[in-house]
Protein backbone atom coordinates (compact mmCIF):
# COMPACT_ATOMS: atom_id res chain seq x y z
CA UNK A 1 0.00 0.00 0.00
CA UNK A 2 0.98 3.51 -0.52
CA UNK A 3 2.90 5.47 1.91
CA UNK A 4 1.48 9.40 2.80
CA UNK A 5 3.59 11.44 4.07
CA UNK A 6 2.30 15.23 5.11
CA UNK A 7 4.74 17.80 5.58
CA UNK A 8 2.86 20.06 7.30
CA UNK A 9 3.05 16.89 10.13
CA UNK A 10 6.36 16.48 10.26
CA UNK A 11 8.60 18.12 12.80
CA UNK A 12 12.29 20.64 11.37
CA UNK A 13 15.20 19.93 13.23
CA UNK A 14 18.03 22.57 12.75
CA UNK A 15 20.74 21.54 10.09
CA UNK A 16 23.66 23.89 9.96
CA UNK A 17 23.34 27.92 10.62
CA UNK A 18 19.95 29.13 10.13
CA UNK A 19 18.60 26.24 7.97
CA UNK A 20 16.20 23.89 9.21
CA UNK A 21 15.62 20.32 7.95
CA UNK A 22 12.51 17.78 7.53
CA UNK A 23 13.36 13.91 7.21
CA UNK A 24 10.27 13.22 4.57
CA UNK A 25 11.15 9.32 3.73
CA UNK A 26 13.18 7.47 5.91
CA UNK A 27 13.47 4.37 6.75
CA UNK A 28 11.91 4.56 9.26
CA UNK A 29 8.47 6.23 7.74
CA UNK A 30 8.64 4.12 4.38
CA UNK A 31 9.44 0.40 4.49
CA UNK A 32 12.89 -1.17 2.12
CA UNK A 33 12.83 2.78 0.46
CA UNK A 34 15.39 2.92 -2.24
CA UNK A 35 16.00 6.92 -1.69
CA UNK A 36 15.91 8.81 1.85
CA UNK A 37 13.88 12.42 0.92
CA UNK A 38 13.90 15.60 2.77
CA UNK A 39 13.01 19.49 2.76
CA UNK A 40 15.21 21.82 4.14
CA UNK A 41 14.66 25.63 4.62
CA UNK A 42 17.46 28.00 4.46
CA UNK A 43 16.56 31.17 6.51
CA UNK A 44 18.13 34.85 5.42
CA UNK A 45 22.08 34.14 5.54
CA UNK A 46 21.88 30.45 6.69
CA UNK A 47 23.80 27.82 6.03
CA UNK A 48 23.81 24.01 5.48
CA UNK A 49 26.82 21.42 4.37
CA UNK A 50 26.31 18.44 3.59
CA UNK A 51 28.48 15.39 2.63
CA UNK A 52 27.92 12.56 0.18
CA UNK A 53 29.22 8.66 0.51
CA UNK A 54 31.00 6.82 -1.87
CA UNK A 55 28.20 5.34 -3.49
CA UNK A 56 25.32 7.82 -2.73
CA UNK A 57 23.73 9.56 -5.25
CA UNK A 58 21.66 13.10 -5.08
CA UNK A 59 19.78 15.77 -6.47
CA UNK A 60 18.14 18.89 -5.05
CA UNK A 61 15.67 20.75 -6.27
CA UNK A 62 15.07 24.84 -5.34
CA UNK A 63 11.23 25.06 -4.34
CA UNK A 64 11.51 28.77 -3.55
CA UNK A 65 14.18 31.68 -3.62
CA UNK A 66 17.50 31.20 -4.33
CA UNK A 67 20.78 29.79 -3.04
CA UNK A 68 24.62 29.68 -4.36
CA UNK A 69 26.01 26.10 -4.31
CA UNK A 70 30.31 25.84 -3.59
CA UNK A 71 32.48 22.81 -2.35
CA UNK A 72 33.76 19.88 -4.16
CA UNK A 73 31.66 20.72 -7.70
CA UNK A 74 32.42 24.14 -7.92
CA UNK A 75 30.43 27.09 -7.26
CA UNK A 76 26.83 27.70 -8.71
CA UNK A 77 24.22 29.52 -8.17
CA UNK A 78 20.98 27.69 -7.99
CA UNK A 79 16.89 29.76 -8.71
CA UNK A 80 13.85 28.18 -8.64
CA UNK A 81 13.58 26.80 -11.71
CA UNK A 82 16.68 24.68 -10.90
CA UNK A 83 17.95 21.03 -10.34
CA UNK A 84 21.32 19.81 -9.25
CA UNK A 85 22.52 16.37 -9.36
CA UNK A 86 25.11 15.39 -7.13
CA UNK A 87 27.53 12.63 -7.70
CA UNK A 88 28.73 9.99 -5.36
CA UNK A 89 31.86 12.17 -2.52
CA UNK A 90 30.75 15.34 -3.43
CA UNK A 91 30.63 18.05 -0.18
CA UNK A 92 28.97 20.93 -0.62
CA UNK A 93 27.65 24.00 1.09
CA UNK A 94 24.42 25.66 -0.10
CA UNK A 95 23.63 29.46 1.46
CA UNK A 96 21.30 31.61 0.97
CA UNK A 97 20.99 35.59 1.23
CA UNK A 98 17.32 35.86 1.08
CA UNK A 99 16.11 32.58 2.62
CA UNK A 100 15.10 29.45 0.34
CA UNK A 101 13.24 26.09 0.45
CA UNK A 102 14.45 22.80 -1.09
CA UNK A 103 13.59 19.42 -1.66
CA UNK A 104 16.47 17.19 -1.47
CA UNK A 105 16.86 13.39 -2.11
CA UNK A 106 19.63 10.81 -1.86
CA UNK A 107 19.52 7.26 -2.79
CA UNK A 108 22.26 5.18 -0.92
CA UNK A 109 24.11 2.54 -2.90
CA UNK A 110 22.96 3.57 -6.01
CA UNK A 111 25.18 1.57 -7.83
CA UNK A 112 22.45 -1.54 -7.23
CA UNK A 113 20.32 0.28 -9.73
CA UNK A 114 22.92 1.35 -12.12
CA UNK A 115 25.85 -1.10 -12.31
CA UNK A 116 27.91 1.05 -14.65
CA UNK A 117 27.57 4.16 -11.56
CA UNK A 118 31.00 2.19 -9.53
CA UNK A 119 33.30 2.82 -12.66
CA UNK A 120 31.64 5.96 -14.62
CA UNK A 121 30.20 8.09 -11.81
CA UNK A 122 28.16 11.35 -13.24
CA UNK A 123 29.22 14.36 -12.89
CA UNK A 124 27.85 17.05 -11.16
CA UNK A 125 24.75 18.35 -13.61
CA UNK A 126 22.32 21.55 -13.60
CA UNK A 127 19.45 21.36 -15.20
CA UNK A 128 17.43 24.54 -15.36
CA UNK A 129 13.80 23.33 -16.05
CA UNK A 130 12.26 26.08 -17.35
CA UNK A 131 14.29 25.97 -20.44
CA UNK A 132 13.82 22.42 -20.97
CA UNK A 133 11.36 21.00 -23.83
CA UNK A 134 7.49 21.07 -22.32
CA UNK A 135 6.03 17.91 -23.90
CA UNK A 136 1.79 17.74 -23.61
CA UNK A 137 -0.41 14.71 -23.39
CA UNK A 138 -1.50 13.03 -26.73
CA UNK A 139 -4.84 12.12 -24.50
CA UNK A 140 -5.31 14.88 -22.71
CA UNK A 141 -3.91 18.30 -21.33
CA UNK A 142 -1.24 17.29 -18.76
CA UNK A 143 1.98 18.34 -19.81
CA UNK A 144 5.03 16.77 -18.79
CA UNK A 145 9.38 18.34 -17.89
CA UNK A 146 11.83 15.97 -17.70
CA UNK A 147 14.17 16.89 -14.74
CA UNK A 148 16.40 13.56 -14.00
CA UNK A 149 17.11 11.14 -17.26
CA UNK A 150 20.16 9.08 -18.46
CA UNK A 151 20.93 12.09 -21.18
CA UNK A 152 20.73 14.91 -18.02
CA UNK A 153 22.42 13.40 -15.52
CA UNK A 154 24.85 10.62 -16.82
CA UNK A 155 22.82 7.41 -14.64
CA UNK A 156 20.10 5.24 -15.09
CA UNK A 157 19.49 4.92 -11.26
CA UNK A 158 17.21 7.44 -11.25
CA UNK A 159 14.38 9.02 -13.53
CA UNK A 160 12.60 12.50 -12.28
CA UNK A 161 9.70 14.38 -14.36
CA UNK A 162 7.89 17.53 -13.42
CA UNK A 163 4.17 17.17 -14.01
CA UNK A 164 1.33 19.47 -14.72
CA UNK A 165 -2.30 19.01 -14.46
CA UNK A 166 -4.76 21.57 -15.19
CA UNK A 167 -8.14 21.72 -12.94
CA UNK A 168 -10.26 19.08 -13.94
CA UNK A 169 -8.13 16.31 -15.52
CA UNK A 170 -6.79 13.01 -14.86
CA UNK A 171 -4.77 9.99 -15.79
CA UNK A 172 -4.95 6.65 -16.49
CA UNK A 173 -5.15 3.86 -14.41
CA UNK A 174 -1.53 2.39 -14.08
CA UNK A 175 0.99 0.72 -12.20
CA UNK A 176 5.14 0.25 -12.49
CA UNK A 177 7.30 -2.84 -12.78
CA UNK A 178 10.73 -3.15 -11.35
CA UNK A 179 10.70 0.58 -9.61
CA UNK A 180 9.61 2.36 -6.48
CA UNK A 181 7.92 5.61 -7.56
CA UNK A 182 7.22 8.63 -5.32
CA UNK A 183 6.21 12.26 -6.03
CA UNK A 184 6.50 15.33 -3.63
CA UNK A 185 3.22 18.23 -4.73
CA UNK A 186 5.06 21.57 -5.55
CA UNK A 187 1.79 23.20 -6.22
CA UNK A 188 -2.13 22.61 -6.16
CA UNK A 189 -4.06 19.71 -4.47
CA UNK A 190 -6.12 16.82 -6.11
CA UNK A 191 -6.78 13.30 -5.16
CA UNK A 192 -4.21 10.47 -5.68
CA UNK A 193 -6.15 6.68 -6.36
CA UNK A 194 -3.85 3.77 -5.13
CA UNK A 195 -5.20 0.19 -4.66
CA UNK A 196 -8.38 1.44 -3.93
CA UNK A 197 -7.42 4.38 -1.14
CA UNK A 198 -7.75 8.14 -1.94
CA UNK A 199 -5.49 10.30 -0.24
CA UNK A 200 -6.19 14.68 -0.59
CA UNK A 201 -3.16 16.12 -1.34
CA UNK A 202 -1.93 19.65 -0.54
CA UNK A 203 1.50 20.96 -1.15
CA UNK A 204 4.44 19.36 0.08
CA UNK A 205 2.99 16.33 0.69
CA UNK A 206 5.44 13.33 -0.13
CA UNK A 207 3.30 9.72 -1.21
CA UNK A 208 5.86 7.14 -1.95
CA UNK A 209 4.08 3.50 -3.88
CA UNK A 210 5.83 0.25 -4.48
CA UNK A 211 5.96 -1.86 -7.62
CA UNK A 212 3.37 -3.07 -8.77
CA UNK A 213 0.57 -0.77 -7.17
CA UNK A 214 -2.58 0.64 -9.16
CA UNK A 215 -2.57 4.20 -9.19
CA UNK A 216 -4.06 7.44 -11.32
CA UNK A 217 -4.17 10.72 -10.25
CA UNK A 218 -7.42 13.64 -10.41
CA UNK A 219 -7.23 17.24 -10.37
CA UNK A 220 -10.81 17.98 -8.59
CA UNK A 221 -9.18 21.08 -6.78
CA UNK A 222 -9.58 24.46 -8.79
CA UNK A 223 -6.21 25.29 -9.29
CA UNK A 224 -3.57 23.58 -11.36
CA UNK A 225 -1.59 20.40 -10.19
CA UNK A 226 1.86 20.51 -9.82
CA UNK A 227 4.42 17.45 -8.99
CA UNK A 228 7.88 16.26 -9.25
CA UNK A 229 8.01 11.90 -9.71
CA UNK A 230 10.59 9.96 -9.37
CA UNK A 231 11.46 6.41 -10.25
CA UNK A 232 14.39 4.38 -8.74
CA UNK A 233 15.70 2.96 -10.56
CA UNK A 234 15.34 4.71 -13.96
CA UNK A 235 14.23 2.18 -16.28
CA UNK A 236 11.31 -0.36 -15.45
CA UNK A 237 8.03 -0.98 -17.25
CA UNK A 238 4.90 0.69 -16.69
CA UNK A 239 1.40 -1.30 -17.44
CA UNK A 240 -1.98 0.56 -17.92
CA UNK A 241 -5.29 -0.98 -17.55
CA UNK A 242 -7.08 0.45 -20.72
CA UNK A 243 -4.00 0.09 -23.37
CA UNK A 244 -6.27 2.81 -26.00
CA UNK A 245 -5.13 5.31 -23.20
CA UNK A 246 -1.30 4.81 -22.87
CA UNK A 247 0.59 7.95 -21.87
CA UNK A 248 2.28 9.33 -25.10
CA UNK A 249 4.18 12.38 -24.46
CA UNK A 250 4.20 15.35 -28.11
CA UNK A 251 6.57 17.84 -28.40
CA UNK A 252 5.11 21.55 -28.28
CA UNK A 253 8.32 22.91 -29.69
CA UNK A 254 8.46 25.56 -27.05
CA UNK A 255 9.58 25.88 -23.49
CA UNK A 256 7.11 26.53 -20.35
CA UNK A 257 8.35 29.75 -20.99
CA UNK A 258 6.99 30.05 -24.55
CA UNK A 259 10.43 30.47 -25.80
CA UNK A 260 13.09 27.69 -27.79
CA UNK A 261 13.57 24.68 -25.60
CA UNK A 262 17.66 23.92 -25.09
CA UNK A 263 16.81 20.51 -27.02
CA UNK A 264 14.54 18.52 -28.75
CA UNK A 265 12.71 15.32 -27.60
CA UNK A 266 10.68 13.63 -30.20
CA UNK A 267 7.06 11.86 -29.13
CA UNK A 268 7.24 9.10 -27.54
CA UNK A 269 4.81 6.69 -24.91
CA UNK A 270 5.46 5.68 -21.45
CA UNK A 271 5.21 2.54 -22.13
CA UNK A 272 8.93 2.02 -23.17
CA UNK A 273 10.63 0.17 -20.83
CA UNK A 274 14.00 2.30 -21.74
CA UNK A 275 14.47 5.78 -22.08
CA UNK A 276 14.80 7.14 -25.39
CA UNK A 277 17.85 8.41 -26.46
CA UNK A 278 16.89 11.80 -26.67
CA UNK A 279 14.79 12.18 -23.40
Amino acid sequence: MPVHIRQASVPSVRAGSGALRQALVTPETVRNAAVQVERWTIEPGGAVPFALGGTDLAWLQVLEGAVSLSGSEGEHPLADTHVALLPPGAKVALRSEGGAALFFARVPGAGRHDPALAEHPPAFRLVDWSREPFLGSKHDKRNRIYIVTPKLSGTRAVKGEMIFYPAGERCPNHRHLGADHFFYVIRGGGTFHCEGRAIKLSPGDVVYTYPGEWHYFVNDAAEKLVFAEYFVPGEYETVWEDTSRVCTWLPTGKNIQGGQPTREIRAHSSAWERNPEDV
